[in-house]
């Protein structure tokens, strides 16, 4: 299977990057793609995104240096995060599986939108900012 992998550097520990990705739930609070989601049972999830439905599950986690999952429902067939620390800044590296090699021009844009959305919301956190109080906004993602 094709893979792609998007790399990028976040303005936070890497405890704070995981601890937000590892809360699967808060996923419809900043992912830009995601507009409801629901646990299924533990470690699966349902999401609701503007891109179609998707089951996530996920086989591994290993806190604080790198989380897999399978999805259903996706052209990403494995998805995945890779962190690592470097001092106040973590760089995070996601990378996906997926079926026809046709698809990585997608993929690629699809896994750089995901970290942007990662980095403007860590970027709102670091600032101060309410998690409650967070508007997803293409043209802030789109910017950073």
């Amino acid at each position: 299977m094709p893979i792609v992998e998007k790399k990028m550097e976040i303005q936070a520990s890497v405890e704070k990057v995981y601890e937000i990705l590892n809360d699967y739930m808060g996923l419809p609070r900043w992912n830009i793609v995601v507009t409801e989601i629901e646990q299924l049972e533990a470690k699966k999830y349902f999401l609701k995104t503007n891109v179609g439905d998707v089951t996530n599950t996920e086989i591994e986690n290993i806190p604080n240096e790198k989380m897999t999952s399978i999805q259903e429902g996706s052209p990403m067939k494995k998805i995945g995060y890779i962190f690592e620390p470097k001092g106040a800044v973590t760089e995070v590296t996601l990378w996906s599986e997926f079926d026809l090699e046709d698809q990585r021009m997608i993929m690629e844009m699809a896994g750089d939108l995901f970290l942007k959305s990662l980095k403007v919301y860590m970027d709102y956190l670091v600032a101060g900012g309410d998690p409650e109080d967070y508007k997803k906004s293409f043209s802030k993602i789109k910017k950073a």
